[in-house]
């Protein structure tokens, strides 16, 4: 015989880091409403009071203690709500009550309200310190283990990392735990939600307890946070699934045996399962939320972008519009002496379908107002790079110009294979404020660019990026016929290289002897070496590989290794 007991609900919700009193209202908002559905158990993501990550604001006692402040809040906002239980994710640099702030106790907390009480605190007990994440920076590691009823079920804490080692999960079943819930706020990438899951299997299958894992949504500088909250039965058996890239109110309904007091199997569980996506489908959503919430949550009126008619302003127009919608989207075609005719055709065409405002502006005039100036000094010297970049250049400062007149921020169009090669001018089609599509290999743009095409996830009822964008060869049109390929190795040979050597750590005799020219691959590790200081000027990106240009890859830029 079973006894069915009140819900316990997921708030997946995309919180604001820094906005404190906000992201509190939200949790409280929750809560009421979760209420009335019959939850009696409210859990919120990693940090949810002040946001994921907060980088050195943890080290400010002031930031510390309005999120001591705005916790008091959310408890006595609730102090009505019987026999509730919220758990919230915050800072704390010490003890609560006496509001001490200390950085040799700063931690990781999650905390238990109910009724106007704090029930208890647990602190996060171990600290990532890889890929993005920097928490020994910031947390002392917590020790002990936490546990406490609600719905007559004994609930074990744990945060994040916790979850992704044995003992943690361990001690909360020596103390008691029937039913393990873990908060979270772990970047997306590629595969990542599936790596998620098969690891809190492993948890479960190692104590015999069923578990709730509570995860953040949301964009935040150049990482995105896809939701996808799940709940696995005692067996590891997905029961739950939350909605991915977006707020899910996810409730999740507890049966408790009415006899025995074994863990194993005694509480089960019970959800929707939103369905799985796939790669293309999960990083057009990442994507387009990560351009949201950048453009939203820090107040810009839209996004200027240089449309050239080739795939990768194609790509990042029609994320934009995605996330946007066509209103906060304008377009500029610039065209130079060497724009093909083509070219010109298709970016207008695209911004047609799209109805997104479109202008042109010739960089002919400017373009020779340069070479006029450096006449003397370029005398005898032969046609090179030079002149390809000064109409770069000059793209990027019309952008900027129009930027700072306009207020709408420059979304540049430089992917993962041309930041890494260096295939990129500086202060030119670099120049802007958020790099859409910095970690998305060229390989890649052309799937996302057809799987659009074939998909409408948001139901703009169009195909936004015409065919022969999509099918002519990439070039970027600053001398007569040039082509991409002229100057790198074939996109599928560059991309195979970089994910191995830049993602993989493999060296250059092992991408060899998998198969890759020795040329090529000496070529392309030479390139991503000498344009290291070019990365560290460029804008901030989307993150969607395991590794990215970023906080991911720290390399000096004065550097003479040879690997």
């Amino acid at each position: 015989m079973t006894l069915q007991l009140d819900r316990i609900c997921i708030a997946q919700l995309n919180f604001v880091v820094g906005d404190i009193a906000a992201n509190a209202l939200k949790i409280i908002d929750a809560s009421k409403r979760a209420y009335e559905r019959g939850v009696r158990l409210l859990l919120t993501p990693e940090l949810s009071l002040c946001g994921y990550a907060c980088e050195d604001l943890f080290l400010r006692p002031s930031f510390i203690q309005a999120c001591d402040i705005a916790l008091d809040r959310i408890r006595d906002e609730l102090a009505h709500l019987k026999d509730f239980h919220v758990v919230v994710g915050h800072p704390s640099g010490g003890d609560l009550r006496t509001r001490s702030v200390t950085q040799a106790q700063r931690q990781n907390k999650a905390s238990v309200l109910s009724e106007g009480r704090l029930v208890v605190s647990y602190a996060k007990r171990e600290l990532p310190n890889y890929q993005v994440f920097d928490e020994r920076r910031y947390f002392a590691p917590g020790a002990e283990p936490c546990v406490f009823e609600v719905l007559g079920v004994k609930v074990g804490l744990l945060i994040c990392e916790d979850a992704w080692f044995e003992q943690p999960a361990k001690s909360s079943v020596q103390a008691g735990a029937q039913l393990l819930a873990v908060l979270n706020a772990s970047p997306f990438h590629v595969g990542k939600g599936v790596e998620r899951e098969e690891a809190m299997r492993a948890r479960v299958l190692d104590t015999g307890l069923p578990l709730i894992y509570a995860h953040l949504v949301g964009g935040q500088d150049e990482v995105v946070f896809e939701g996808r909250s799940f709940a696995l039965d005692a067996s590891g058996k997905l029961v739950g699934r939350a909605k991915s890239f977006i707020e899910d109110h996810f409730d999740i309904d507890v049966s408790k045996e009415s006899e025995g007091n074994k863990a194993g199997g005694q509480i089960h569980l019970a959800a929707r399962i939103d369905a799985e996506g796939n790669t293309e489908m999960d990083l057009w959503h990442a994507l387009v939320l990560g351009v949201r919430d950048y453009i939203g949550k820090n107040g810009f009126p839209g996004v200027i972008l240089g449309l050239s008619g080739g795939i990768d302003s194609a790509l990042v127009m029609a994320i934009a519009v995605d996330a946007l919608g066509p209103e906060r989207v304008r377009a500029v075609m610039m065209p130079s002496p060497y724009t093909a005719e083509i070219s010109w055709l298709d970016a207008k065409e695209m911004a047609q379908r799209l109805g997104v405002q479109y202008d042109e502006i010739s960089i002919k005039p400017e373009f020779d107002a340069f070479l006029n100036s450096l006449e003397a000094e370029f005398n005898g010297l032969s046609i090179d790079t030079t002149e390809e970049n000064i109409q770069a250049r000059i793209r990027g400062t019309l952008l900027m110009a129009l930027s700072n007149k306009k207020g709408s921020i420059v979304l540049t169009t430089g992917n993962k294979s041309e930041m890494a090669t260096g295939y990129c001018t500086l202060y030119g089609d670099m120049a802007g404020g958020f790099a859409v599509i910095k970690d998305v290999a060229k390989t890649m743009v052309f799937n996302l660019a057809r799987w659009r095409n074939a998909n409408d996830p948001y139901a703009r009822g169009i195909n936004p990026i015409p065919e022969r964008i999509i099918t002519r060869p990439p070039s970027a049109e600053l001398r007569p016929d040039q082509k991409d390929q002229d100057s790198l190795p074939p996109y599928e040979v560059l991309d195979a290289i970089l994910e191995r050597y830049m993602e993989l750590d493999m060296n250059v005799e092992q991408i060899v002897q998998a198969g890759y020219p020795r040329a090529d691959v000496e070529r392309v590790t030479r390139l991503i070496k000498i344009s290291e200081y070019k990365r560290r000027q460029s804008p901030i990106g989307i993150r969607i590989t395991h590794r990215s240009f970023g906080k991911d890859w720290r390399y000096p830029i004065t550097n003479r290794f040879k690997d």
